[in-house]
């Protein structure tokens, strides 16, 4: 693990801060545990924002040790994703304050090369010591960066009034209750009424962006025998939200789901999943064939 964080910034260490690092480490879940703000993890994520922007990390509250990883797999800051410069056309941030981190859903419609991120950043003592990034493109699941941004954009993922706010076990189970059911259809979904499910740039819901229908409904089916597993989560109770960064099915593809969960149902559901093939293998709906 040392060396990875070594690597990620393309850089060597004394022996002497090489063993003062994997003390730290050692410690790290307790460093974790209730060590940020909201304020340490929304002034790292914008200076993440910045460096996506610019394509150098310089400017962000870096720790000494910082560990990137892109698809799922070890890679560097220097020459992965993180390192080209990106007109970011939208973002929208949950924030976890329990596990020290954030989450951003990230949109850019240039021409030239159109992306849709989700990248996670943990913090330890106020400063990014991990980074996992999931970046999508032209032929990864239903990808369409002009439809992600048209419909993420219109949603209300807005701050919920503490009175109606679930708990952190109530938006764990309705995310959990969702992936589960990939593999287990006796699952019980909390299905809301209305809810809509944005899958790369496809979109369920009938009306125009942001305006719902009653027949809105995310209950449209999911593949069957399929684990969805390698769960780690960022929760934001203060916006009904939960990212899950995981590993999808037999090929194990690299994956992150984000749900807003209201009064315990389930709102919208947004996936960025990663092919090793185009479009995973299956033909494009001919909506986002453009």
């Amino acid at each position: 693990m040392a060396l990875g964080l070594v690597r990620a910034l393309g850089r060597r260490i004394p022996l002497a801060g090489a063993a003062l690092a994997m003390s730290l480490i050692a410690a790290a879940p307790a460093l974790a545990q209730g060590a940020c703000t909201k304020a340490d993890l929304t002034a790292a994520t914008d200076g993440y924002l910045k460096a996506q922007t610019s394509g150098d990390a310089t400017g962000m509250p870096l720790g000494g040790w910082v560990h990137y990883n892109e698809q799922g797999d070890e890679a560097s800051m220097l020459t992965g994703t993180f390192s080209k410069p990106m007109k970011i056309d939208f973002h929208r941030s949950i924030f976890d304050l329990q596990s020290c981190q954030s989450f951003t859903e990230v949109v850019v419609t240039d021409p030239a090369h159109p992306y849709v991120l989700g990248t996670i950043l943990t913090l330890r003592g106020g400063a990014v010591n991990n980074i996992d990034m999931i970046v999508t493109d032209k032929g990864d699941w239903l990808f369409n960066a002009a439809n992600t941004l048209k419909y993420s954009k219109a949603e209300n993922w807005g701050e919920i009034p503490a009175a109606d706010r679930d708990s952190r076990a109530t938006l764990l189970a309705a995310a959990n209750a969702y992936l589960d059911s990939f593999s287990d259809k006796t699952k019980v979904v909390p299905w809301g009424s209305p809810c809509a499910r944005l899958e790369g740039g496809l979109y369920t819901a009938k009306g125009a962006p942001g305006v719902a229908a009653p027949e809105d409904t995310c209950n449209v089916g999911v593949p069957s025998n399929i684990k969805l597993t390698d769960r780690s989560y960022v929760v934001d109770e203060s916006l009904g939200a939960v990212a899950v960064l995981l590993t999808f099915g037999p090929s194990a593809l690299p994956d992150i789901h984000t749900f807003r969960i209201e009064k315990g149902k389930i709102r919208y559901v947004h996936t960025i999943t990663v092919c090793k093939v185009d479009n995973c293998g299956f033909k494009l709906p001919p909506e986002l064939q453009k």
